[in-house]
């Protein structure tokens, strides 16, 4: 998703040997939710009940079957007009949650962002505000768990893994990462959700691009040969990632015996739902409770944990990101070493990353005693220095993944696939 990767439009969109869904439907409209019926259906059968959602109700489908039907049309249409490029530099500036939005828009397009985004009905500011206090006190532990139980648990959901690897982002990782980090970014800021903050738009931004890719990615010869489904980025796709994210997180404040105040474990949620929201994930299929989305993550997350090719090649992408910084701490095998220790021995195992010597087993014995004097537990535990290790590593992972977000982050929609896949 970058600029000069809107120069290659023609070409992807007339692809002419490639089996896509868009040639069986008539009028060009890609991927809608009457489109899928031909998607391969998952192994295992969607049961999770639509009462267990945020509205309580809900038609049922299957959403391994559904994409974003409004979105993907709407893109559809607007790469058959050609007008992706100019949308994409129309909208790179557009940022903050209130900003008017730019002139000479399509029509369509200026329509659907306006309604995109509008906070829902059920938007609680008391637990915004709930969250927002949740956001400064863990943002320690969450800057480590969006980018190594989240970040590096997206390269072994097969699903996600290909889709990325095969789509234009496999292509600029770097560029892929630094998006991906502006969404965890700009949730834990206190006005993530306010007309000055940057967080809606951002997740808007993001279900335009994943329509995107939803409209080209089956274009992908090399995408369809790995791939068991016809509709990439489905509802119950877009869900998995979102528990590789609060659902996870929340997972490890338990694991490692980190106090929650209930009111703001609900804010905490109630943030990432209004998320899944903004992203096009729709209403039936968001948790209304943690109850409900651990019931979720049972069925569409844990079974789905598994390393392919792709996957494996992406991780290791993610490993080297910091070879060529100037930072010390943020080495391969540190980041081996934290993604090992977060995810476990069979993950690391499966993604070929080695055991550590030095930092493996000093994570597995300091990691506890660290987090039990942050919460203010202990009082004694590991040598001053050993805590200095932990803290300056922390802050140079987030130099690393967010030192991006010193320039001007533009998410795109894409026009084109991985093309060292094409």
């Amino acid at each position: 998703m970058s600029d000069h990767a809107s120069t290659d439009h023609a070409s992807t969109d007339q692809t002419p040997h490639a089996l896509t869904r868009r040639t069986a439907l008539k009028g060009g409209a890609a991927l809608s939710a009457a489109s899928a019926l031909a998607v391969i259906a998952p192994a295992t059968p969607w049961t999770w009940s639509p009462a267990q959602s945020v509205p309580g109700t809900g038609s049922g489908a299957d959403p391994h079957r559904v994409g974003d039907p409004e979105c993907d049309d709407l893109v559809a249409d607007l790469a058959r007009r050609g007008e992706i490029p100019t949308v994409n530099r129309l909208l790179k500036h557009w940022t903050r949650n209130g900003q008017p939005l730019p002139d000479g828009l399509p029509h369509d397009l200026h329509e659907f962002l306006q309604r995109a985004v509008a906070l829902p009905s059920w938007t609680d500011r008391g637990k915004l505000a709930a969250a927002a206090r949740f956001n400064e006190k863990r943002g320690t532990y969450l800057g480590v768990i969006y980018g190594f139980v989240s970040g590096m648990l997206s390269t072994v959901i097969p699903h996600e893994a290909r889709a990325v690897y095969y789509s234009w982002g496999g292509s600029a990782m770097k560029d892929r990462i630094s998006k991906t980090a502006k969404l965890g970014y700009d949730i834990g800021t206190a006005n993530a959700f306010a007309p000055d903050g940057e967080h809606v738009v951002t997740c808007v931004k993001t279900r335009l691009a994943h329509a995107g890719v939803r409209h080209i990615l089956p274009r992908s010869p090399y995408w369809q040969h790995a791939a068991d489904e016809e509709l990439p980025i489905s509802q119950a796709d877009m869900m998995v990632t979102w528990h590789s994210l609060p659902t996870s997180a929340m997972r490890q404040f338990r694991k490692w015996g980190v106090p929650v105040a209930a009111d703001e474990s609900a804010g905490f949620l109630h943030s990432w739902q209004l998320t899944a929201h903004a992203l096009g994930i729709a209403d039936e299929y968001i948790p209304s409770s943690w109850a409900s989305a651990e019931s979720q993550a049972k069925q569409v997350l844990d079974p789905v944990i598994d390393a392919t090719p792709e996957g494996i090649k992406l991780a290791h992408m993610l490993l080297d990101l910091g070879k060529n910084l100037d930072l010390s701490l943020v080495s391969r095998g540190v980041l081996g070493a934290i993604t090992r220790f977060m995810l476990g021995d069979q993950i690391a195992d499966d993604l070929k990353i080695p055991r550590e010597p030095v930092w493996s087993p000093m994570l597995e014995v300091s990691w506890g005693p660290y987090v039990a004097v942050r919460e203010g537990i202990l009082q004694a535990g590991m040598p001053p220095k050993a805590y200095w290790l932990f803290d300056e590593f922390l802050r140079q992972f987030v130099l690393l993944y967010m030192s991006e977000l010193r320039l001007p982050i533009s998410i795109q929609i894409p026009v084109m696939n991985n093309p060292h896949y094409r």
